[in-house]
């Protein structure tokens, strides 16, 4: 039998090549490695399967570890896509402009190291984008919310997915570009839930629209629980989990670690359903009823009033942290004025504290009206900074003209109160029931150093929750103060030394007692 002609070979291996992509990368894909420079793509097992996958799926989700090279895979099967089918139109948006070419980097020098008769007819070829004479076309582009939008798309990549700000906006509309029968490539590490990364994810397994390719590091079979730890000393634990793992819980900047959060929620929240659901909607949950031996506070954020957020409060035990009641809905400000003083009243007149930012005034005009006996009040100066301030000037002077009703949420505070939500969810020290709450701690992160509600969501029962923390404990205080006088009266009693004595005092000095630390506390609430 006569050997074959080169053209023979040539027309053979080409149309192996286009006819299997994985067969096409590893006799003549050429990659550039980070340590061993220009090397053929000898594809891992699990990275042939994860082309495969691709390959016969519209739409594909990947979660990866990082350094797995699935990038650079991506990039082989756009160039694939692209000397075998006409027209083919593929956009990639990364977090930045140079990110996104990065890609198209890959693609251009895969295609340069092919053999000449492999290689396409170049039509154009700059740093941003690479076009064959056959009309196929690989473009970068930056992540603004209008990418996408202006031409039908053959294929989109969408690399480090859960880094992009405003990337629903971008998927909503590169999607109508794919409604001729366009294709799709989310990839991504985890960074944290609640994001659209976190949500597609979520449900491509429920088997809606994407399909789920997960590579975990162990898939790759140059690494052992070695290469694993040396990870953890590089990157921190926090930082590994989010790049090896695919954890998106323990990979998102939240303020309440995404691991206590689950720990609440298996231990306070499933199997531990409200005995009561109350008003419109049944927004109100009940999950204990009130105990007359027990002292309660109701903290309550109210809406701004745009339609973006809700109105919520919690009932709160004082002593126990023990959440007992929460509702989260829309609702006017005077008809939640009267809500709240319904459950505040319900359970044992508590201390309600109302935050005054925003239409929070027009609530508590309804409890001032109504004259309900128990509103927080706040110094106007220096209270709310120190709630030691509360003790030292007395807080329960007759004479509130240096106080205001409600609670203050200042630029001073929030950090404050957050830091102090952090800490005691940190020591499991309040008891959760609701999953409307740990729902929002999943989401509520940090964002240029400040924490706040992932976009698109909101912090409503968070922020009442912080309320409830900061003014139990100047609630507690302020109850111990009572007592500790109350038992120091007691003990005096029959003895011949008075309760209060005079002595070399100046006038302001015989009115006050030792408060906490070096501080004196006013007594002057007594008269």
């Amino acid at each position: 039998m006569p050997n074959p002609s080169l053209k023979q070979v040539i027309s053979e291996q080409y149309m192996k090549c286009a006819m299997d992509p994985v067969y096409f990368m590893r006799k003549y894909g050429i990659i550039q490695h980070p340590t061993k420079g220009k090397i053929y793509f000898d594809l891992y097992k699990f990275q042939e399967k994860t082309l495969e996958s691709i390959a016969e799926n519209r739409y594909n989700v990947i979660l990866k570890s990082r350094q797995m090279g699935i990038s650079t895979l991506v990039a082989a099967y756009a160039l694939w896509c692209m000397l075998f089918r006409d027209d083919f139109n593929i956009l990639v948006i990364a977090t930045t402009q140079d990110v996104a070419k990065n890609l198209v980097t890959k693609v251009r020098v895969m295609h340069e190291n092919l053999p000449r008769w492999l290689q396409g007819s170049t039509a154009e070829d700059n740093k941003l984008s690479l076009k064959f004479k056959n009309g196929s076309v690989i473009k970068a582009v930056s992540s603004a919310s209008t990418s996408g939008r202006s031409e039908a798309l053959s294929l989109l990549i969408v690399d480090e997915a859960a880094f992009i700000d405003k990337i629903d906006e971008i998927w909503a509309s590169a999607q109508q570009t794919l409604a001729t029968g366009g294709g799709a490539i989310i990839l991504s590490t985890p960074n944290g839930t609640g994001n659209f990364f976190h949500k597609t994810w979520v449900a491509a397994q429920e088997g809606k629209q994407f399909n789920p390719i997960r590579l975990h590091w162990t898939l790759h079979p140059d690494r052992d629980q070695r290469w694993r730890d040396e990870q953890t000393e590089l990157l921190g634990e926090r930082l590994a989990a989010q790049e090896c793992d695919c954890d998106f819980i323990s990979s998102g900047h939240t303020v309440v670690a995404g691991e206590l959060v689950e720990w609440y929620r298996l231990t306070y929240v499933e199997n531990h359903d409200p005995v009561e659901k109350r008003g419109p909607g049944g927004d109100l949950w009940i999950w204990e009823y009130p105990d007359y031996t027990k002292n309660y506070i109701v903290s309550a954020d109210v809406a701004r009033g745009d339609g973006s957020d809700t109105s919520a409060f919690h009932v709160i035990e004082i002593e126990t942290l023990h959440q007992v009641a929460e509702y989260k809905g829309k609702i006017g400000t005077t008809e939640f004025g009267h809500m709240l003083i319904s459950i505040a009243t319900e359970y044992n007149n508590a201390l309600l504290a109302i935050e005054t930012a925003n239409v929070g005034w027009a609530v508590i005009q309804v409890a001032l009206d109504r004259n309900y006996p128990n509103i927080f009040y706040t110094y106007k100066q220096d209270g709310y900074v120190d709630d030691n301030i509360h003790l030292v000037k007395g807080y329960d002077l007759k004479d509130k003209s240096n106080m205001i009703p409600g609670h203050v949420t200042s630029t001073r505070t929030r950090p404050l109160m957050i830091a102090k939500l952090e800490t005691y969810f940190r020591e499991k020290t309040p008891i959760v029931h609701s999953s409307r709450l740990l729902d929002e701690l999943m989401v509520f992160i940090w964002i240029n150093d400040k924490p706040q509600a992932q976009r698109g969501y909101n912090d409503d029962l968070v922020m009442a929750f912080c309320i409830a923390l900061w003014v139990r404990d100047t609630a507690l205080k302020l109850r111990q103060q009572g007592l500790d006088l109350t038992m120091e009266t007691i003990s005096r009693i029959g003895k011949s030394a008075p309760i209060y004595q005079t002595g070399d005092y100046n006038s302001r000095a015989q009115w006050e007692m030792p408060g906490p630390g070096n501080t004196r506390q006013s007594l002057k609430w007594l008269l």
